[in-house]
């Protein structure tokens, strides 16, 4: 209900990933996104699902993209593309230069920068990122304090937000509606 009313453009779901205190099961997805807005994208976040699992959930338009956090390779991104045109979205963890232009030499639709280390809240050094002309997403420690410095300084496609959202451990309305009202104003 909270993300349906501030209206992002997307919504994350992280989908079995055992390790993850905000994994949902593919039961769960399914009756979540069913109820999110038809303007609101859900987004599949996964690492190391097997194929089949990524596929059906795109078949079935239960996710509209796939974010892909784990050891993905280029045959996994070959399979999974004889199953689905959704949108694909590759993380990578930055950390050098080096880590940069691996992640420019993705085949993917979309590129995720982030600090790598699983909502710890920490951003990564930005001054890492040259221009980039393809579009892509930032993450990794953003939330209301430094949301504007992020947008301006690095020019990102998107964000994405997560563990900021919370307080205790739960997403909290109030922070979502503030950063979705904060990035429109930046836009």
């Amino acid at each position: 209900m909270a993300v349906n009313r501030a209206e992002p453009d997307f919504a994350g779901f992280v989908i079995e990933v055992a390790k993850s205190s905000r994994c949902v099961s593919r039961e769960q997805v399914r009756e979540l996104t069913a109820g999110l807005k038809e303007t609101i994208l859900p987004v599949g976040v996964f690492a190391n699902a097997p194929v089949e699992l990524v596929a059906q959930l795109c078949r079935e338009d239960t996710i509209a993209l796939v974010q892909l956090h784990g050891q993905e390779d280029q045959a996994y991104m070959e399979e999974l593309r004889r199953y689905t045109d959704k949108p694909l979205i590759q993380a990578f963890s930055v950390r050098s230069e080096e880590d940069i232009r691996r992640a420019l030499l993705s085949e993917t639709d979309y590129i995720l920068l982030d600090q790598g280390n699983g909502g710890t809240g920490r951003t990564f050094d930005w001054s890492l990122i040259p221009p980039i002309s393809r579009p892509f997403f930032l993450a990794g420690g953003l939330g209301i304090g430094n949301l504007r410095q992020a947008v301006e300084q690095v020019r990102p496609w998107a964000v994405d937000l997560s563990s900021s959202l919370e307080t205790e451990g739960f997403k909290d309305p109030e922070k979502i509606r503030q950063a979705v009202e904060l990035v429109r104003r930046l836009h």
